[in-house]
C-alpha cells in the first residue's frame, strides 16, 4: 500500500503526516511516542490496508513546525492539536491509535469529545505520566532548570546517516531498520552532518502532570471500546497503577504480544491482526 505525505494546516502551526489507504475508509489517527515520528507506523499501517490510516508528526517532531513559542509541554497540550488535525482532514469521527506517548494523548481526547473517537487503540502506552499532588512545585522548578539548560546547549550534530541511527538505537529496542525508518524522517542535512529535526525543548521536563486521581478521572469518562496491546519486554510501567488504569476503563479488552516498547514497528505482524480484529476489518 503506498503511503501519501500530506501537510495539515492547523491554527498557528504546520503538521506534517503519512497517509495511507482508501479515502472512504474507516478513519484512523495515529499518533507516535516521544521523539519519534510519523515512520513508527510505516510497517503497520500497510497490514491495515482496510483503513484509512493518517499518522501525524506531533508538532516538534519529524517534518513539523516546531512547538510553538510558549508551550509547557504539558500532555493536555496536545489534546487540542489532535482535534484540531481531524478537523483539517474532514473528520467529524474517527478512531485514535497511540503508541507510548501518543497512547498517553490518545486517553484524553475521547474523555473531552466523546462523541468523536469511535475506537481507541494504545499500544504500550496506558495514559499521561503523573505525579503527587505535593509535587508539583518541585516539577515545575524541575523544569524551568531544564529549560535553561536546554537553550545554552548546542543541537548534537553526526557525522553521517548511518552515526544518527546509532545514536537512536542507543538505549532502544529498536533495530537498524526500524531505526534507519524514523532518523530518514527526522533529521536535517548540514555543513557538519546531520542533526535531528525535533525540538530540543521536547527533552525538557514537564511544567506540571497530572496526579493519578486526574488520570483516572479521565480514564473513567472514555465510553468507546478500546484496546490495550503491551508487549511482553516493553516499557516497565509499574504494575499497580496499570491495573488500576485498566480497571477504570469501561469497554477494555487487552492483549500481550512478544517484543520490545516499539513492537508495533519491529514485529508489526504481531500488533496488526489484534487491530483488525478489534475494529471489525
Amino acid at each position: 500500500m503506498t503511503a501519501r505525505e500530506r501537510t495539515l494546516d492547523l491554527p498557528g502551526h504546520r503538521v506534517a503526516a503519512i497517509e495511507w489507504g482508501p479515502e472512504d475508509a474507516q478513519p484512523v489517527l495515529a499518533l507516535h511516542g516521544w521523539l519519534d515520528n510519523a515512520a513508527s507506523f510505516a510497517r503497520l499501517a500497510p497490514m491495515l490496508e482496510s483503513l484509512h490510516l493518517v499518522a501525524l508528526d506531533l508538532p516538534g517532531h519529524g517534518r513539523s513546525d516546531g512547538l510553538p513559542a510558549v508551550c509547557s509541554r504539558h500532555f493536555v497540550d496536545w489534546v487540542p492539536v489532535v482535534l484540531e488535525a481531524a478537523d483539517a482532514i474532514g473528520w467529524q469521527r474517527f478512531s485514535l491509535l497511540g503508541h507510548s506517548m501518543g497512547a498517553g494523548i490518545s486517553t484524553l481526547v475521547p474523555a473531552v469529545a466523546r462523541e468523536r473517537i469511535e475506537r481507541l487503540v494504545l499500544v504500550e502506552g496506558m495514559g499521561p505520566l503523573s505525579s503527587p499532588a505535593e509535587g508539583a512545585p518541585e516539577q515545575l522548578a524541575k523544569a524551568l532548570r531544564s529549560e535553561v539548560v536546554i537553550a545554552l546547549k548546542e543541537p548534537s550534530v553526526h557525522q553521517d546517516l548511518e552515526a544518527a541511527i546509532a545514536a537512536r538505537m542507543k538505549n532502544s529496542d529498536l533495530d537498524h531498520a526500524s531505526a534507519r525508518l524514523m532518523v530518514e524522517r527526522g533529521v536535517e542535512q548540514i555543513a557538519r552532518g546531520v542533526r535531528f529535526t525535533f525540538d530540543p525543548r521536547l527533552k525538557t521536563s514537564s511544567r506540571m502532570r497530572l496526579t493519578e486521581e486526574q488520570v483516572l478521572a479521565f480514564l473513567e469518562r472514555i465510553e468507546c471500546p478500546v484496546l490495550a496491546v503491551r508487549a511482553t519486554e516493553g516499557w516497565p510501567f509499574p504494575e499497580q497503577i496499570v491495573a488500576r488504569r485498566l480497571g477504570a476503563i469501561a469497554d477494555l479488552r487487552t492483549a500481550q504480544v512478544e517484543g520490545g516498547h516499539h513492537v508495533h514497528l519491529t514485529n508489526p505482524e504481531r500488533v496488526a491482526p489484534l487491530i483488525r480484529e478489534f475494529v471489525g476489518v
